[in-house]
């Protein structure tokens, strides 16, 4: 299993980003193939501190291989491209794997 995980800062607009995340960079994710799970979620902190990132999304593959074609393709070259458009608070990616 091979997982990407994408580390969102926080942007500028709060809630611009999460419509355009939902409404527009989703859609864009889910035909990404070989994609075995995609999940995302928003981060809080244990104290008063605010949480190092805005929102953590995890893609799931079964291997290296499913997950270099999928995101060198079309669907996962749009899905990277869009990243600019909305990610004002910059981001972080980094591969898991077992």
């Amino acid at each position: 299993m091979h997982i990407v995980t994408v580390l969102y800062g926080h942007p500028t607009d709060p809630a611009a980003f999460d419509e355009y995340y939902e409404k527009t960079h989703v859609p864009l994710v889910e035909p990404i193939p070989g994609i075995r799970s995609f999940t995302y979620r928003h981060c809080s902190s244990l104290d008063e501190n605010p949480p190092p990132y805005y929102l953590i999304a995890e893609l799931a593959f079964d291997s290296l291989e499913d997950l270099q074609a999928g995101m060198s393709g079309e669907a996962g070259q749009a899905a990277a491209g869009d990243v600019p458009n909305f990610a004002t608070g910059g981001v972080t990616m980094f591969v898991a794997h077992d």
